[in-house]
């Protein structure tokens, strides 16, 4: 974009704007201000003339006076202030009307120099032969922003003495002055640039200074760069620093990128570099030599480099880019990641589990027969050593590691049995993991048979040890299950111990009467005061009460004392089970089941479960025991549904987790097939002849070849997509009309005011303030402008966003109208900021939606009322409105059925979980039309009431179907 006015052509820094408060002061109070003794009142009245100058105010008087009272001032803050002055101040005089005549015309004009800029060159003079070496440093830092020839031109002999100060400071400044000028004006200035800085890098010895000084050969003589290289490459690279090190890297890219044939001139060089002791200079010589050469020699001295990087930083982000390194290198590179996946796995020990994930995701691709024992062993141990920490962290590092084993376990059947002793061991643990165990439990022993003699035992070992009723669902469906003929009445015996004697009553304990216990004793003691002071302090104490043991078994503590119905149910399917599968029938065990049964089917009718959802369950939990009665006492029944009771339960497993298998994302295809062929045509427009047709390349244009190779051919979809979120501020009315361009980058919104002067007056200090509402927080606030007559700026401001939560940002826009000299003030709109652009759609499994679901305390419950008749159109229509992801099967075009049941999951920017329950009835007696409820739950309340209120926008704003 180009510069507003001719003063920011100038500009390369910013001021604070600490000394607009008030409104700037005039050119006459700057130009007294100036004339002050009080080097504070000169600091502040040059702070006013910048911005002021900045904002498109000419002030010619100021020049003078600064060349005056300040350019000779001793105070360094002052000396900084007058170097930013030089640089927005206009240095050249305005053209004439004959010279923007010629100007116009295409022809060349040569601005003429301010006379008084002779008297700043003097000044600059000055400050570079200044005994001071801050001064001296500071003013050649300042020449390499400096542009004009004619200004330059006479400091050059300055700045070479500068070359051979006693002071690092002002050698490493001057020699980057040399290579500004060089740079900008060649062989006008400096035409032995070249060789004085090849000079001043053979006999220099500060690290900074040498790197500034090959920085300048580099890009302006490679050939002594070379010869410099080449003299010092057995020295080693090492002691001429980090910085120098990194320009040697940029000049074998370079130089290698244009001549290939100049590799073998610096693999010396990258190999020194692999083992510099800066993780910066090894990182880059890593990746470099990676693009140079793809032997394996050279890949696997990169990827070594890249391990011990991983270990031996401990910065998260270095680690992260330092894994996408590795990732990228498996890909071409798979064998030499193999033969390094134990060092890889070091990096588990991190606390962050984002570079876990990473870890395990990249192990995950190197497992092989050969190496998956030694991967199983490590992910053990880190699981092992997860199982001692409690924390939030561990638990989520915990089902990596278990989804890891799971994986390796599939891939690899010979080590499932030695990893599954391990994980018994978490079915006793109250966090998801051991709902986790289960299900990895459950799918081993259904796709392996041969291990089912062996982690059947102990699962039924760890029976009496698990307390979540999730987990002893599931593990008493596999007993029930996979028991075979043989074992059938063992772990009959075993499941019915657990459940203990019948009735399902809860004991009535008889507490202890406390006659003969101890009486509280009087205890006297004396204590240290905080003021260090004694004093004696009297207190009763009374013996602890012993407490009871509790010994009831788990599995009858979650039927009797909890009445989890679930639990209940599942027993009862299992015992059925178990005992068709008895070799002889067995009337005693028979009769115990039955007991069973009726004991389930009294609780049930007690109504005492404490959840709505079981609640709700208790009819069906009756006919399924009643069902099961009948298959044990009827032959008859029994006949006919025990084959469906003890086959259809393994089918169903099966049609399972073949389906979640084929939902699972699909490795990443390593060869991408070619989008043109070999011996495709290739079309040169410049080169075709007009009168030549060419086929379909005849129709198309410039604009739509650019669109198809840059893939913007939805030039008009990005364009809605922009406009829709530009809101107005203002309105067409107004003096001032102002519109906003909001752009979400995850964590940060930036603003984009176009601001519109309608009036014909100029507008000075024309500031925009803003103010938040909600988790949000303004980070750059706008600064004030001089707005000319019928002119527009564009004002820029930028926003911290710190969770998922429907925010406001509304505000003003104050100025100053110079033709009545009066402050005015305009309200604008609301920016209303939608949740959606947070909210990204995610997947996870179903019973890690149930465990959240639990978890989730915040709920928000929303009431449909829609125009849509069709169950299947309007889940459609809410997953596509919110950007969530629907975990749950669609139904069929020719499903017929009048209610509908979905799971939705999202997860926003900042890592919230959201889940939604769409649970919608068609009913007959509303005219057709769907009711029903949609339930929200998240961890926190933000995301639950937005998401809610987007849902009920989304559904109410639909038009009427025809």
């Amino acid at each position: 974009m180009a510069p507003a006015n001719s003063n920011e052509s100038y500009c390369t820094f910013t001021l604070a704007s600490d000394v607009t408060a008030g409104g700037l002061p005039s050119e006459e109070e700057i130009a007294k201000d100036l004339e002050s003794s009080d080097n504070g009142v000169k600091k502040h009245a040059l702070k006013a003339a910048i911005m002021a100058m900045l904002g498109g105010e000419a002030m010619p008087r100021i020049l003078m006076q600064v060349i005056r009272f300040c350019i000779n001032s001793d105070d360094k803050q002052l000396k900084k202030l007058c170097m930013l002055y030089w640089e927005v101040v206009p240095k050249y005089q305005e053209l004439t009307g004959e010279e923007l005549l010629e100007q116009a015309a295409g022809n060349h004009v040569s601005r003429k120099l301010l006379p008084e800029m002779i008297l700043v060159c003097n000044a600059l003079m000055n400050d570079l032969n200044h005994p001071n070496e801050y001064v001296r440093g500071s003013m050649l830092r300042f020449l390499c922003k400096v542009k004009d020839e004619e200004i330059l031109g006479p400091l050059i002999p300055s700045v070479k003495n500068c070359l051979t100060h006693r002071h690092s400071y002002v050698r490493k400044n001057a020699a980057l002055a040399v290579f500004h000028a060089h740079k900008l004006h060649g062989e006008h200035l400096l035409p032995d640039a070249s060789e004085l800085i090849a000079q001043f890098l053979a006999a220099e010895t500060d690290l900074a200074s040498r790197r500034n000084a090959f920085l300048m050969l580099l890009h302006e003589n490679e050939a002594l760069a070379f010869e410099f290289l080449g003299q010092h490459m057995g020295d080693g690279m090492g002691k001429f620093g980090d910085g120098f090190c990194l320009l040697v890297l940029e000049l074998t890219r370079r130089v290698c990128r244009r001549d290939p044939t100049q590799k073998s001139r610096f693999v010396r060089v990258l190999f020194q570099l692999l083992s510099s002791n800066s993780a910066a200079v090894s990182y880059e010589a890593a990746w470099t030599l990676v693009s140079l050469s793809s032997s394996p020699t050279a890949v696997r001295a990169a990827a070594v480099t890249y391990t011990n990087l991983l270990n031996g930083q401990t910065d998260n982000n270095i680690q992260l880019i330092v894994l996408e390194r590795l990732e990228t290198l498996q890909k071409k590179h798979s064998k030499i990641v193999q033969e390094l996946l134990m060092d890889i796995l070091r990096a588990l020990s991190s606390p962050n589990p984002d570079i876990c994930a990473k870890v395990l995701e990249v192990a995950m691709e190197a497992v092989t027969a050969r190496n998956v024992h030694e991967v199983v062993t490590t992910l053990k141990r880190e699981l092992q050593k997860a199982l001692q920490d409690d924390g939030e962290k561990s638990v989520g590092v915990r089902h990596l590691l278990v989804d890891s084993i799971h994986d390796c376990a599939k891939k690899f059947p010979q080590v499932a049995e030695s990893v599954v002793g391990l994980l018994m061991e978490l079915l006793s643990s109250a966090d998801r993991t051991s709902l986790q165990v289960a299900m990895f439990v459950r799918a081993i022993i259904q796709e392996h048979p041969p291990l089912r003699p062996t982690l059947l035992p102990k699962l039924l070992g760890s029976l009496g040890d698990i307390t979540s009723p999730p987990v002893m669902c599931v593990t008493l469906w596999i007993l029930g299950e996979y028991s075979t003929a043989e074992d059938a009445q063992e772990v009959f015996d075993d499941i019915v111990k657990e459940v203990g004697s019948t009735p399902f009553v809860v004991a009535e304990e008889k507490k202890p009467e406390s006659e003969n216990g101890e009486a509280p004793k009087l205890v006297t003691k004396n204590v240290v005061l905080a003021d260090g002071t004694y004093a004696t302090q009297t207190s009763y104490s009374s013996a602890k009460p012993v407490e009871a043991s509790d010994n009831t078994p788990k599995l009858r503590k979650m039927i009797v004392t909890h009445g989890d119905i679930f639990v209940a149910e599942t027993l009862a399917a299992s015992l059925t089970k178990l005992i068709l599968l008895f070799p002889s029938p067995d009337k005693p065990r028979t009769a115990q089941a039955v007991l069973i049964l009726c004991a389930i089917c009294k609780l049930a009718e007690s109504n005492n479960t404490p959840s709505m959802a079981q609640r709700s369950s208790l009819s069906d939990c009756q006919e399924r025991c009643s069902m099961c009665c009948r298959i044990l006492l009827d032959p008859k029944t029994r006949e006919l549904l025990a084959p469906i009771l003890l086959n259809d339960g393994k089918k169903q497993l099966a049609a399972y987790l073949k389906k979640i298998a084929q939902a699972q994302p699909q490795k990443k295809v390593k060869e991408v097939a070619p989008t043109t062929q070999a011996d495709d045509l290739i079309h040169f427009r410049q080169l075709k002849s007009l009168t030549v047709s060419a086929g379909d390349v005849v129709d198309l244009d410039d604009g739509a070849d650019l669109a198809r190779a840059t893939g913007y051919d939805t030039a008009n979809t990005l364009w809605n997509e922009e406009l829709s979120h530009c809101y107005p501020l203002s309105g067409f009315a107004d003096p001032v009309y102002a519109e906003a361009l909001v752009t979400v980058h995850e964590y940060d919104i930036v603003l984009e005011i176009l601001v519109i002067n309608r009036t014909s007056n100029t507008l000075a200090n024309l500031a925009v303030e803003l103010s938040t509402m909600g988790d949000m927080k303004i980070v750059e606030r706008p600064q004030a402008h001089t707005l000319g007559p019928l002119d527009q700026m564009t004002i820029r401001a930028s926003i911290k966003v710190s969770s998922t939560e429907t925010g406001h940002i509304f505000g003003s826009i104050v100025y100053t109208d110079m033709s009545t000299q009066e402050q005015k003030l305009i309200h604008l709109n609301d920016i209303h900021m939608d949740i959606m652009d947070y909210i990204r759609p995610a997947t996870c499994t179903d019973e890690l939606f149930r465990s959240m679901w639990a978890e989730f305390e915040w709920e928000n419950k929303v009431a449909i009322a829609t125009s849509i008749g069709n169950l299947n159109e309007f889940l459609t229509h809410i997953v596509d409105s919110t950007k969530m992801k629907c975990l749950t099967s669609r139904p069929s075009e020719n499903n017929t059925s009048n209610f509908l049941a979905a799971n939705l999951y999202a997860r926003s920017v900042f890592g919230e979980d959201a889940l939604v329950n769409v649970s919608v009835e068609k009913k007959e007696d509303n005219d057709g039309k769907l009711a029903g409820y949609i339930r929200i739950r998240s961890k926190t309340q933000g995301i639950a009431l937005s998401l809610g209120d987007r849902i009920t926008s989304v559904q109410r704003g639909l038009p009427e179907k025809q």
